[in-house]
């Protein structure tokens, strides 16, 4: 039996919402997507928040989110892919549950994202090079927080999820929140 939270970090496009969704579904847990809570909560895009308030701003969001999500029960959370430039967002996750890494290469995020146009850091300049650099400051904080680290390749999203729950089984290290 799988307890306590289950939180997906990596870069965007990696998959953490739709296997997140699924894995949720799964193991009968609510799911939860931090950047679609600050949405709801704030009324707009994470576009329009980084055009309006910078980047600092939105990571300062985006910290309250987590503070309070990670804090909930049982749950699966799909974290956006900055997450872990936070020291305080980083000691909550794993504080708080289980840490999944959804990685992927450079150039499957490429082809992942390339007609996104709501991602506000890949809106400007070479997308591939964007992405390169994005992943390279972040993974080793990605690798840090996490207790699992799955490559999501082009295998189908339920194999995926039935990755993780192998995983998580495997590790029968029981989290709770604090």
């Amino acid at each position: 039996m799988i307890t306590g939270n289950i939180f997906l970090v990596g870069p965007m496009g990696a998959g953490k919402s739709t296997i997140g969704r699924q894995l949720a579904k799964a193991l009968h847990r609510k799911f939860y997507d931090s950047d679609k809570v600050i949405e709801l909560r704030t009324g707009v895009s994470i576009s329009w928040i980084f055009e309006m308030e910078g980047e600092a701003g939105f990571r300062e969001r985006e910290a309250r989110a987590i503070e309070e999500l990670s804090g909930m029960e049982n749950i699966v959370l799909a974290t956006g892919g900055g997450v872990v430039l936070s020291e305080q967002n980083r000691a909550f996750l794993k504080q708080r549950g289980h840490v999944i890494y959804l990685s992927a290469t450079p150039e499957q995020l490429y082809r992942r994202t390339a007609r996104d146009k709501k991602r506000p850091l890949l809106q400007t300049g070479d997308r591939r090079k964007q992405i390169e650099e994005l992943l390279a400051k972040r993974d080793p904080l990605y690798r840090d927080v996490a207790d699992i680290v799955l490559k999501t390749s082009d295998q189908s999203i339920q194999h995926t999820v039935n990755d993780v729950i192998k995983k998580l089984k495997k590790t029968g290290k029981a989290k709770s929140n604090l």
